[in-house]
Parts: structure tokens; C-alpha cells; sequence
């Protein structure tokens, strides 16, 4: 029987049950165990695609071509999963399936209720991801707080699972906040006696707490917690602020969370758990040396989660350059012609993501222009590779006001447009070039030398591409279309031959890096721009 691992949050949001509840998941991996995971999440957005970047953060997409909750990233960095449409859950997708059901006449003329027909989508929705796979466990992540509204009937279906599938198969986990007061000089613990205390009065008592706080919360508060909040003081762990995400699992190793969720679902222990890989990397992530300063150019830089498999993914390629990662994140629209120089002057790379509309645009590509004249690296992804290649056609190839037809839908040279299978869409909702698509790489690209073979699998995330009818103008002009879709029929890569790392893509990378195998382009631009960091080093001491 496939065990089952709710995780909650209660206090506050943001407390980071994304990163918790993947680094049990990879704990458990690391004793043998088969695990996936999944996200639900209580809004009523059928997924996040419409939603914007500074209420959301990234939207991340999954193989099978779903737009999923940045949570998702989580999951496939720190374990080996892979994600798909049943990996996230939203209170849209419930009740639009169940009012289908009821148009379709599937409840026999029942008045359709929360319960049981909601809780029930709920559970069976759950319930699905056991049917397609033989997994040891399955983790479930309850998006919000307890407490919201939007969370009630959620809460209630995790409640009714031990009935369904037995006590033995389920376990509950609680994330909750220990807050420090600087004028008490003390952690207190009411506010998770509340929050558990209110997960209690839904019926649900947590097996496990626990407990985020900036600090060690020391055996008298873990006593007193477990008192008040009904669990033994060996199920009290902490959640102690790191410097660096990827030690999580290894601190909540050291306190015996994995053995203790696996004595307390029956599992047997397959072996001691194998964390030599995950530990090496993070030694190495401490002791890297030097640093390389690295620019995202975007629009959402307020917003720490609009980017955040990009940033995650640049850290992946420094830890495996050995390298820290001087990250500085640029709003595009402040970039001027007359601050080029202030902006953009101390980097050793230049990224430009993804992204949708007209603002900033100007700004990227004056900053694309800075990385192909003055040599610096760069790596343009999806809306950046479009940047570049207006910047290319206007600057290089002679096409004035050259532009994307998404900007100006009137330019004479629209180098980029909407694809063909977009233009008839009216609805946004899950509608563009999403999920896996492969790609042909040119055998003299840089590529090419990055992956080490000729044809890989991307994800995909937009309704534009470049425009065919000036592919023969730009080769002309030294540009490299260094990858393409097999049929030849769209452009996935282009690349400058000349420049030390000018690479950009169509597709998102930065949803298949993982700290334990960086994406290749993520490594080879931070290498490139390491490279660069050394040559502006020795032309400083000259």
C-alpha cells in the first residue's frame, strides 16, 4: 500500500513548506524509497498561466506541457521525480470537474455539495497518482495557511483519507513559525499551540511538527510544544535558517526526521540513507572560490520568485564551476543609453529570461547590444532570445525598427511573430507551445559542445518564434541557427560564432537543472563567464 504524506502550514505563509516537504522527499529517496510529490494549491485559477509574475512568482512547466506552481521546481531539484498534470492541484480544477460531472448528469440528480462531491474530487484526485506508478510514497503539499477559507474543503477531504485508505497508510506533517521577540529575548510558542490547536478543531492532529525559526529552539520549548500540541518531543524537529537551501535535507537528517516518518508509516528500512552525493555538493557549494557577477535583466527583479528556477539554476552552474555567485538583478527599465556603463559595466555575464509585453523590452535590448559589442557573455531565454534576435536585425543585418509583432504589430522587419498554431487561439488559459518538445543541434555549435550530442528535449513556454522569412538574411550576416525543431521548421538556438558566448534559446533550461546535474548551458554561460571575470582581473592589475 502506498503511504501518504500531507504537509500544512499554519502562522504565516512563505514559511517554506515547498522546501520542506521536498527535502523529506529526499531524505526518503535516499533510503531507497520510490517518492513523488504534489502541490495543491486553494485558488480558484485553473492553473497559474494567467496569473501574474509579481502575485504568483514563475509559473513552472512540466514535461507533459502543464503550467504548475513554482513549487514544482522544488520537487524535481531535490529529488529525482518528474512532474506532471497530476502533480498539481487547484480548487478550479475541482469544481470545474465537478460541475462537468453534474452537466454531464454523472450525480443522478444529487444536490451537489461540498461534501461529499468536492471532498471526494479532492481525495480521488490524490488518489490518482498511486494508479500510474508503483511509489513507496506519495507527498502532498497543502498550499496556504490554516485557518484560510479557500483551504476548508481540502483540509476536510485529508481529514476523511484514514477512513478511505487506513490510519496506518497516513501521516501528517505541520509547518509552523516559532517567532523570536528581540524585546523578551525568548522564542515563543503560542502561535504554534494555535495553529495546531486550530488543525485539531478541523480533526486532523499532526504526527510530526516542524518547527521554522531563526534560531535552535532548545528542549524546554521542544517539551512545552509537545505538551500543549499532543505530540511526543521526539516528533518536535526544527527548521533552522541556512545560509544555503540545499543543507535542509542534511539538517533535518541529523535529527532523525526520515527514520521517524518511516517508523511511524511501518516502512521497512531498506538501507541506512545514502546522502554522499547531496553532501559532497553542498561542501563543494561552500567552498567554492572567486566569484563570477552575473546580470538578469528582467522586468519582475522586485519579486524574488519570478525567477526563480533561473536563479536557482545559475547557482547550479557556479557550484559545478566552483564559484560563487554574485547575483545582481537589473530592472530593464531603468536601462538608458546614457547608464549602459553604470548598469552593466562590472559584469562577467548577462542573462535576459522570459517574460510577456512591451515593458522593459527597449531596456533588454540595449543590454543584449552591451553583451555582443563589448564580448561579455550572455544567455538569452524564450523572450530573451527574441531580444537578441531584434538586436541582431537592427544593429547588424541593417532592418531599422526591426521588432516582434507582440511590440508592433505594424514593424517593417517583424523578425519575430506569432506561430501559426497560435493564430486562430483566443483563449490564453494553457493555450501556448507548452511542455517537451526536442530539438537538432548544429555539430559546430557551442550547443552542441555543451550537451554533448546532437538532439535533446526542452520545455517549451510561448506563443512566439522567429520568423523563416529572414532566416537566409541573418545566416548571412554570421548569425548560427545552432538548433532547430527536427522538422527543421523552427528555430530553437542561435548563436554569434565570433563572440566568446552568445547563446540563446527558445526554450526554458531552467526547468531540467538540477543542483546534482546542472543544465549544460547553465554551466558552460557561467564557466564562459568566469572566463571573463579572470580576463577583466588581469586587465585591472595591468
Amino acid at each position: 500500500m502506498t503511504k501518504f504524506i500531507f504537509v500544512t502550514g499554519g502562522v504565516v505563509s512563505s514559511l517554506g513548506k515547498g522546501i520542506a516537504s521536498a527535502s523529506i522527499a529526499n531524505l526518503l529517496e535516499a533510503h531507497g524509497l520510490r517518492v513523488t510529490m504534489q502541490k495543491i494549491d486553494p485558488y480558484i485559477n485553473v492553473d497559474p498561466g494567467t496569473m501574474s509574475p509579481f502575485q504568483h512568482g514563475e509559473v513552472y512547466v512540466t514535461d507533459d506541457g502543464t503550467e504548475t506552481d513554482l513549487d514544482l521546481g522544488h520537487y524535481e531539484r531535490f529529488t529525482t521525480a518528474t512532474m506532471s498534470r497530476d502533480n498539481n492541484i487547484t480548487t478550479g480544477q475541482i469544481y470545474q470537474s465537478v460541475i462537468n460531472k453534474e452537466r454531464h448528469g454523472d450525480y443522478l440528480g444529487s444536490t451537489v455539495q461540498v461534501i461529499p462531491h468536492i471532498t471526494d474530487e479532492i481525495k480521488s484526485r490524490i488518489l490518482r497518482l498511486a494508479d500510474h506508478d508503483v511509489y513507496d510514497v506519495i507527498l502532498t503539499e497543502i498550499g496556504g495557511t490554516v485557518g484560510d477559507i479557500e483551504g476548508q474543503p481540502f483540509l476536510e477531504a485529508l481529514r476523511q483519507m484514514p477512513y478511505d485508505i487506513g490510519r496506518e497508510n497516513v501521516l501528517y506533517i505541520h509547518l509552523t513559525l516559532l517567532p523570536f521577540l528581540s524585546a523578551a529575548g525568548e522564542v515563543k510558542t503560542k502561535p504554534t499551540q494555535h495553529s495546531v490547536r486550530e488543525l485539531r478543531e478541523i480533526g486532523i492532529q499532526p504526527d510530526i511538527l516542524i518547527c521554522r525559526s531563526g534560531g535552535h529552539i532548545g528542549e524546554g520549548n521542544r517539551a512545552k510544544i509537545a505538551l500543549f500540541c499532543n505530540v511526543g518531543a521526539d516528533c518536535v524537529f526544527e527548521a533552522v535558517d541556512v545560509p544555503e537551501i540545499y543543507e535542509i535535507p542534511l539538517r533535518l537528517a541529523e535529527q532523525g526526521i526520515d527514520t521517524t516518518i518511516m517508523k511511524k508509516l511501518g516502512l521497512n528500512k531498506r538501507m541506512d540513507a545514502d546522502l554522499s552525493d547531496w553532501t559532497s555538493m553542498v561542501e563543494r557549494a561552500k567552498a567554492c572560490c572567486g566569484k563570477v557577477r552575473i546580470g538578469v535583466v528582467g522586468k519582475y527583479i522586485e519579486l524574488q520568485d519570478a525567477y526563480k528556477s533561473i536563479y536557482e539554476s545559475l547557482r547550479h552552474g557556479a557550484i559545478a564551476n566552483d564559484v560563487e555567485l554574485d547575483l545582481k538583478r537589473i530592472d530593464s527599465e531603468l536601462i538608458d543609453e546614457k547608464n549602459l556603463e553604470e548598469m552593466l559595466g562590472d559584469l562577467h555575464g548577462i542573462l535576459i529570461p522570459g517574460g510577456f509585453g512591451i515593458r522593459g523590452i527597449e531596456g533588454k535590448i540595449r543590454a543584449v547590444r552591451w553583451a555582443r559589442e563589448n564580448r561579455v557573455p550572455f544567455f538569452g531565454i524564450c523572450l530573451g532570445m527574441q531580444c537578441a534576435l531584434i538586436e541582431f536585425a537592427r544593429n547588424v543585418t541593417g532592418m531599422k525598427d526591426a521588432n516582434s509583432t507582440e511590440f508592433d504589430s505594424d514593424t517593417p522587419y517583424p523578425v519575430i511573430d506569432l506561430l501559426a498554431t497560435q493564430k486562430s487561439i483566443t483563449s490564453l488559459g494553457g493555450t501556448m507551445r507548452l511542455g517537451a518538445y526536442s530539438c537538432q543541434l548544429s555539430l559546430d555549435s557551442k550547443a552542441y559542445q555543451a550537451y554533448g550530442v546532437d538532439q535533446v528535449s526542452e520545455r517549451h513556454r510561448h506563443r512566439y518564434e522567429v520568423n523563416n522569412r529572414f532566416r537566409e538574411e541573418f545566416v548571412k550576416q554570421g548569425l548560427l541557427l545552432a538548433g532547430t525543431t527536427l522538422d527543421s521548421k523552427l528555430v530553437e538556438i542561435i548563436e554569434i560564432p565570433e563572440h566568446p558566448w552568445f547563446v540563446a534559446c527558445q526554450f526554458h533550461p531552467e526547468f531540467k537543472s538540477r543542483p546534482l546535474k546542472p543544465h549544460p548551458l547553465f554551466r558552460e554561460f557561467v564557466a564562459a563567464s568566469k572566463k571573463h571575470a579572470a580576463c577583466c582581473a588581469s586587465k585591472a592589475k595591468e
